[in-house]
């Protein structure tokens, strides 16, 4: 087994799967007239939905 340095980079990450996310900020109207901003991490396919629904 060669020796390895525990500063050295490994490829720990190249089996990962990842996911595309997107930031989401919708602007709702409170019942006083000001507006309430609410932020979300939804995955990228799931954009248009959100988007639609509001």
């Amino acid at each position: 087994m060669p020796k390895i340095s525990k500063n050295q980079r490994t490829d720990r990450g190249k089996n990962r799967q990842q996911v595309k996310m997107a930031k989401v900020i919708v602007a709702e109207r409170k019942p006083n007239g000001q507006f309430r901003f609410r932020e979300r991490i939804v995955p990228v396919d799931e954009v248009k939905q959100i988007a639609q629904a509001k």
